[in-house]
C-alpha cells in the first residue's frame, strides 16, 4: 500500500538522541567537501601566510552554508514539492542539462587529485609499491562501496572515517600546541600579506573560496537530503540541524591542519610545493609518528572526497537528465543504476581519473589548487538560478522574495563574479 503524503520520507525526530542518530546527509557531504581541497589549501595558507589568512577561511564557510542552507530550504519548501533540479528546468530544460554536464566534469578533476592524493598516502604509509598501484586498489574500493549506488552503504562508510580524522587532525593540532590569540587575530584582521611561495595570498583566498564556499559540489547536499528521506517541509528543522552539525565537522577539521602549517612550517619557512611537504606538518616535530598522523589524515580526507563525489556527482547528473527528459526516467525508475548513461557517468567520474596518477602528470599540490581556484566560475550559474527561483510565487507561494536570501545571494554572486575574474587574471599570469 502506497503511504499518505505525511508518511513518505524519513521519520521525524522529537528528542535529542532522535535528532543524532538522524543526521547523514550533512556528514557525507563536509566529508566530501573535504577531501584535498580543505587539506591543501588550509595548511598550504598556515604554511606560508601563519593566521594571517584564517579570515578567508571563515568567509569560505559562511559563504557555504548560506548558500547550501537557501539551496535546501527552496528544495524542502516549494510549494510544488519538487528537487532544487526540477527547479532549475522550470528555468529553462537547458540549465539542468548544463548542471549535469558541468558536474560529471568537476567531479572527474575531483577526483584526479583526491584518488592520487589517497593513492600517495597509502604509498607513504606503507612504504611498497607505487602511487599508480595504490590509487587503483584506492578505485577498486571504492566501487565495492558505491558501485551499487546504496546511500546507506556511503553513509556508514562517511561516518567511520570521520573517526579517523578525529584521531589523526584533531591530535595532531593538539601535539603542536596552536597559539589562540594569533588565530582570533588572523580571522578578524582582514590582512592580506605579501606573496611566499609559489602562491600570492589572493590566490590562495581564492581558491578558500573555492574549496570551501563553491562549486557545485554544493549541489551535492540536495541529493544526499532526497536519499536520505529529507523530502518535506516537516524535515526541515532536522535538516538545519543536519547541515549545522556538519558544518561544525568541516570548521573543527579545517582549523586543525590550519594549525599544523602554522605552528610547524611557518615559523620554520618552510613552503609547500609537493605532496611530501604536507608530511613535515607534524614530521619536524614528533618523527615518523607525526607522519604517520598526518598521512592517515590525508588519506582519510581524500577517500571520503572519492567515494562522496563517486556517488554523488552520477546520482545528481542523471537526476538532471532526468528533469530534462521525463520519458528516460519512466523508462528505468527510480533504480539510476541500470541506466547506461549512469555507467557513463561513473566511469567518467569514478575510474578515469586514475589516468592523472600516471608518473609525468601534473603534481597533486598543483591539481588542487588549479582546480578549487577554477571551480568558482561555475559558481554564479548556481547562485542566479537560485535567486530566480526563491522569487517565483509559483514556486515558492508566500516565501517568495525572502530580501535576506535575495541580498545573500546577490551578494554571493558579485563574490563569484569578482573571484572568477581574479582566477583569470591569475592564470594568464
Amino acid at each position: 500500500m502506497e503511504g499518505t503524503k505525511e508518511q513518505v520520507g524519513a521519520p521525524i525526530p522529537n528528542t535529542f538522541w532522535g535528532y543524532v542518530k538522524s543526521f547523514g546527509p550533512g556528514i557525507v557531504v563536509v566529508l566530501t567537501w573535504l577531501g584535498a581541497g580543505d587539506l591543501v589549501d588550509n595548511a598550504l595558507a598556515g604554511a606560508h601566510y601563519g593566521y594571517a589568512l584564517m579570515w578567508g577561511l571563515a568567509l569560505a564557510l559562511i559563504v557555504r552554508y548560506v548558500l547550501v542552507s537557501i539551496i535546501a530550504n527552496y528544495q524542502l519548501m516549494n510549494v510544488q514539492g519538487h528537487t532544487v533540479f526540477e527547479g532549475y528546468g522550470k528555468i529553462s530544460p537547458i540549465y539542468p542539462i548544463i548542471l549535469a554536464l558541468g558536474g560529471v566534469a568537476l567531479g572527474h578533476f575531483y577526483e584526479s587529485y583526491t584518488i592520487k592524493g589517497a593513492g600517495e598516502a597509502l604509498y607513504h604509509l606503507s612504504g611498497v609499491g607505487n602511487v599508480m598501484i595504490w590509487s587503483i586498489i584506492v578505485v577498486v574500493a571504492c566501487m565495492l562501496i558505491t558501485g551499487k549506488a546504496v546511500y546507506r552503504y556511503l553513509e556508514t562508510a562517511e561516518k567511520i572515517i570521520l573517526g579517523l580524522l578525529a584521531v589523526s587532525l584533531i591530535g595532531g593540532a593538539i601535539a603542536v600546541k596552536p597559539d589562540v590569540g594569533a588565530m582570533v587575530a588572523g580571522t578578524f584582521a582582514f590582512d592580506i600579506p605579501d606573496k611566499v611561495g609559489s602562491f600570492g595570498a589572493i590566490t590562495v583566498v581564492i581558491s578558500l573560496i573555492g574549496a570551501v564556499g563553491g562549486s557545485l559540489a554544493n549541489l551535492l547536499y540536495p541529493t544526499f537530503m532526497k536519499e536520505k528521506g529529507y523530502i518535506r517541509p516537516e524535515h526541515r528543522k532536522v535538516q538545519r540541524y543536519d547541515m549545522l552539525f556538519g558544518i561544525f565537522v568541516i570548521i573543527v577539521l579545517d582549523l586543525e591542519v590550519w594549525v599544523m602549517g602554522a605552528e610547524v612550517l611557518h615559523p620554520k619557512g618552510i613552503t609547500i610545493n609537493s605532496f611530501n611537504d604536507l608530511a613535515q606538518l607534524l614530521g619536524q616535530t614528533l618523527g615518523r609518528f607525526g607522519e604517520i598522523l598526518i598521512y592517515l589524515g590525508v588519506l582519510g580526507a581524500c577517500f571520503s572526497s572519492v567515494i562522496g563525489y563517486a556517488h554523488g556527482f552520477p546520482k545528481m547528473a542523471m537526476e538532471c537528465f532526468y528533469v530534462s527528459n521525463p520519458a528516460r526516467k519512466e523508462k528505468y525508475g527510480n533504480d539510476t543504476g541500470k541506466d547506461p548513461l549512469f555507467r557513463v557517468f561513473y566511469l567518467i567520474v569514478a575510474i578515469l581519473p586514475l589516468i592523472w596518477a600516471i608518473p609525468g602528470m601534473p603534481g597533486f599540490i598543483w591539481l588542487t589548487v588549479f582546480v578549487n581556484a577554477a571551480q568558482i566560475v561555475l559558481l554564479p550559474l548556481v547562485s542566479i538560478g537560485l535567486i530566480i527561483l526563491i522569487n517565483r510565487k509559483d514556486l515558492m507561494g508566500k516565501l517568495a522574495g525572502n530580501k535576506a536570501h535575495n541580498v545573500m545571494l546577490v551578494l554571493l554572486t558579485l563574490l563569484a563574479i569578482w573571484g572568477a575574474y581574479q582566477t583569470f587574471m591569475g592564470l594568464i599570469k
